[in-house]
Formats: structure tokens, C-alpha cells, sequence
């Protein structure tokens, strides 16, 4: 189990992460919806996640959603360590009634965030759907991983942002699994 703890003028947010879990997760960030999508990650990506931020949601949303993204990306990083035996790769597509999302990432070792959603409407409930993007920026950048999220099909609003972080939590799933026929770092580098 990682824990990491961040604490700034704007969140105070402590994670803890167990990769390979069985997808317990109890998730209070003060977003309800992230609270939902974050809770789909886990579920589908079979870790075991405790988030708990204190954020000033009372100006909005944003710095919370950003950090919770940098504050996983951080104990993500750790809990995959060296990514020997590790499969690296991993994708999914997951739909949800009229909605069809695939996510692809590398384990690599480069950030680098490819979203490509076109929302059909900019407010999932209260929920502003830019935060998504920073969510993930912040995870990317943090985690160091190349991630593509394509949202391929889409008419409401939560169902796509739903498909995206549930494929997101099975491609990470993908990616961690020990590949008993790697040795070493999955690279023709020797590292990532």
C-alpha cells in the first residue's frame, strides 16, 4: 500500500494505493462526481484506492480535481516502481449505452495526454467537464505516462466522461499485470 500526501494554500489531499487489489475504494474529494469516476477506476482497475481531499471548492472545483490528479499520479509512479515484469501497455474499450470510449497508455516514462472528447454539454451536474482534461494532465505528468483518451461515441454527458474512466481503470489494469516471461524492464532501452 502507497501512501502519499500532498498539502497546499489550496487542497490537502492524502491517497493511498494498492495496485493490486480487489477494487475496494472509499473516495471523499468534495467533487461528487469525481467522487463517482474515481470509484469506476477502481473498480474496473481492481486496485484498492483511498482518496480524502480538502480543497476550496467553495471558489470551485479546479484545484481539487488538478491535484487529486497530481496526487495519484505521485503514488502511481511509486507503486509501479521499476516496471520490471510489467506488461506496460495496456488498453480498453468500455461502452455504456450510447457511449463508446477506448483508452490506451504506456507505462513510459514520458507524460504526454491526448484527450480528444467532444462533450455535448460543458456541465455533467454541477460538474465542469474541462476538469476532466486537468484530472488527467496531472495524472500523466505525475505518473509518467503516455495516455490517449478517445471518447469514439457519445450523446449524454456522463456516460461518456463514465466510459473514459472505466476504460482508463482497465488499461492501467492491463498495463501492471506481471508478465512472467519478462525478465526485466519491458524496453529495448533497459529502462523507462
Amino acid at each position: 500500500m502507497i501512501k502519499v500526501s500532498r498539502k497546499t494554500n489550496e487542497t490537502d489531499i492524502n491517497v493511498e494505493l494498492n495496485l493490486y487489489g480487489i477494487g475496494d475504494a472509499s473516495i471523499d474529494t468534495g467533487v461528487p462526481f469525481l467522487d463517482h469516476m474515481l470509484d469506476q477506476v477502481a473498480r474496473h482497475g481492481l486496485m484498492d484506492l483511498t482518496i480524502k481531499c480538502d480543497g476550496d471548492i467553495q471558489i470551485d472545483d479546479h484545484h481539487s480535481v488538478e491535484d487529486i490528479g497530481i496526487t495519484l499520479g505521485n503514488a502511481f509512479v511509486q507503486a509501479v516502481g521499476d516496471k520490471k515484469s510489467l506488461i506496460r501497455y495496456g488498453h480498453s474499450y468500455v461502452p455504456l449505452d450510447e457511449s463508446l470510449s477506448r483508452v490506451v497508455l504506456d507505462l513510459s516514462g514520458r507524460p504526454s495526454l491526448n484527450l480528444n472528447v467532444n462533450f455535448t454539454r460543458a456541465m455533467i451536474g454541477t460538474f465542469d467537464v474541462d476538469l476532466i482534461s486537468e484530472f488527467f494532465q496531472g495524472f500523466v505528468n505525475h505518473a509518467l505516462v503516455t495516455l490517449h483518451i478517445d471518447n469514439l461515441k457519445g450523446i449524454n454527458s456522463h456516460h461518456q466522461a463514465e466510459t473514459i474512466f472505466k476504460a482508463f481503470g482497465r488499461a492501467l489494469r492491463i498495463a501492471i499485470t506481471k508478465d512472467e516471461r519478462q525478465e526485466g524492464i519491458p524496453s529495448t532501452k533497459g529502462s523507462l
